[in-house]
């Protein structure tokens, strides 16, 4: 586990959290945070995917912003790192997910391998934003991503998963009944559970939905590119 520097299309320099397989990967996966900065619930995330056999990368999307930022699950810190969203552009944000994407691409064993996105709350979003409008990913995989309500007229373009849950009060399952009409190859999971169950770090957390989302990932993203 280790950081990197990174360069985007429009000059931004900013760090990304690596964590590398043990044996040869089986394809790269970005890893896009929630509000609250690559922190110990995203880094443990990386790091769990890498054991999986994936080499994961997530990028410190903040450091646009300010650098090194890692917040908890408090008040002042959900309020702050809402307003910190807020001041992001979605342009820059791609920018670095598209470099990150390239960083993983660039890696041994990775040049013509699946590469993947999964993001988590806001990164949920930002991974269905991805997936409508990024070259070059493979399969996304969004995790109770409320502000995909604000994106739904742009659908993916590559195969999508979400993991929502019934009684999260930010994304109404109606509202996900919607998308999921709206996009029926969407392959849709829900839980009983709140927003935010798969961070140990929040009460929220629901251990037996947040094992069976990621196994439920692993496998798809194990499926590989679309056929046509």
């Amino acid at each position: 586990m280790g950081k990197v520097k990174l360069r985007a299309s429009d000059g931004h320099e900013f760090e990304a959290l690596r964590v590398d397989p043990l044996g040869d990967p089986k394809g790269g996966v970005v890893v896009v945070q929630e509000i609250f900065g690559v922190n110990r619930h995203i880094q443990a995330v990386t790091a769990r995917f890498a054991a999986a056999g994936y080499t994961a990368i997530a990028p410190a999307f903040f450091d646009r912003i300010e650098s090194g930022l890692e917040l908890g699950y408090d008040k002042a810190d959900v309020t702050r790192g809402r307003e910190l969203v807020g001041k992001l552009e979605l342009s820059g944000v791609l920018a670095d997910l598209d470099a990150a994407a390239s960083h993983l691409r660039a890696q041994p064993g990775l040049a013509d391998g699946p590469l993947d996105v999964v993001g988590y709350c806001w990164g949920g979003a930002v991974v269905w934003l991805a997936a409508a409008r990024m070259e070059g990913i493979d399969r996304a995989v969004s995790y109770y991503g409320s502000r995909i309500v604000n994106y739904v007229d742009e659908g993916p373009r590559v195969p999508l998963m979400m993991h929502v849950g019934k009684d999260d009060a930010s994304f109404p399952i109606e509202k996900v009944h919607e998308i999921g009409a709206r996009y029926p190859r969407i392959e849709i999971h829900e839980y009983d559970a709140g927003h935010g169950f798969n961070c140990d770090h929040r009460g929220a957390f629901e251990p037996v939905a947040s094992a069976l989302a990621l196994a439920r990932s692993l496998e798809f993203f194990a499926s590989g590119p679309a056929q046509e």
